[in-house]
C-alpha cells in the first residue's frame, strides 16, 4: 500500500464523519504514513498486530480490505477493529493492548511458534504504568515482541512532555514524532492565535 492510498482512506473517513454518515467516535491519524510503511515492511504475514484509537492504517496495512474496514468504521467501530483472519486487535482504551499483546508473544515464545508481536500505542500510552511493566517484563523474558511508540507530541490535547516530563526509550522500542494532522476526535480543523 502506497502513502496516497493511505492519505486517501483517511480523507475519506473525514469526509463520511463531517457529513454525519458516521455517528460514532473517530480517530483519524495523518503526516505519518511513510513511517508506518517503513515499519509494516518488517511485519510478517502472520505476525500479529496490536493497535490503538488510531488503527485505520494500521488495519489496512496489516491487509484487512478496505471495504471491510470501511463498513466497520461506519457502523461506529473505527476504535474496535478486529480481525482474527488478519491477526489483527486494536482497543479504545488507551494502553488496553499492551497486556494481551505480552500474553500472546508469551505464547508464542512459549509453544515456539515463529509468529512475531507488534504492538503500536501513542506517547501517552508509553508514560502509563503498563507500558514500562510490559516492556520490562518482555525484555526479561525474551519475548518476540515489538513495542512502536507513535509519538505526536501530545497526550489527548495537552503537550506530553508538559503532563509526563521528558522520557527515555528503552532497547527493543521503536520511537518517532510526527506532527499531527487532525484533532484528538473527529476531523475539526485547528485554529491557531
Amino acid at each position: 500500500m502506497e502513502v496516497r492510498e493511505l492519505i486517501e482512506f483517511e480523507e475519506e473517513i473525514k469526509d463520511l464523519f463531517e457529513a454525519a454518515k458516521i455517528r460514532a467516535p473517530i480517530h483519524l491519524v495523518g503526516a505519518n504514513e511513510s513511517t508506518i510503511i517503513e515499519i509494516f515492511k518488517d511485519v510478517k504475514e502472520d505476525d500479529w498486530v496490536f493497535s490503538s484509537h488510531r488503527n485505520h492504517l494500521h488495519a489496512l496495512l496489516k491487509g484487512i480490505p478496505k471495504e471491510v474496514l470501511k463498513s466497520k468504521i461506519l457502523n461506529g467501530n473505527s476504535m474496535h477493529t478486529a480481525s482474527k483472519e488478519h491477526n489483527f486487535m486494536c482497543s479504545s482504551i488507551v494502553g488496553g493492548c499492551l497486556p494481551i499483546a505480552l500474553g500472546v508473544a508469551f505464547g508464542i515464545k512459549r509453544y515456539g511458534l515463529k509468529n512475531h508481536v507488534w504492538i503500536f500505542v501513542g506517547d501517552m500510552a508509553s508514560e502509563m504504568g503498563v507500558f514500562h511493566e510490559c516492556t520490562k517484563y518482555a525484555a526479561r523474558n525474551d519475548l518476540p515482541i515489538t513495542f512502536v511508540v507513535e509519538d505526536n507530541g501530545f497526550s489527548t490535547d495537552t503537550p506530553t512532555q508538559e503532563c509526563w516530563g521528558e522520557s527515555d526509550s528503552e532497547p527493543d522500542i521503536i520511537r518517532y514524532k510526527y506532527e499531527r494532522k487532525y484533532p484528538h476526535t473527529g476531523s475539526g480543523t485547528f485554529v491557531r492565535f
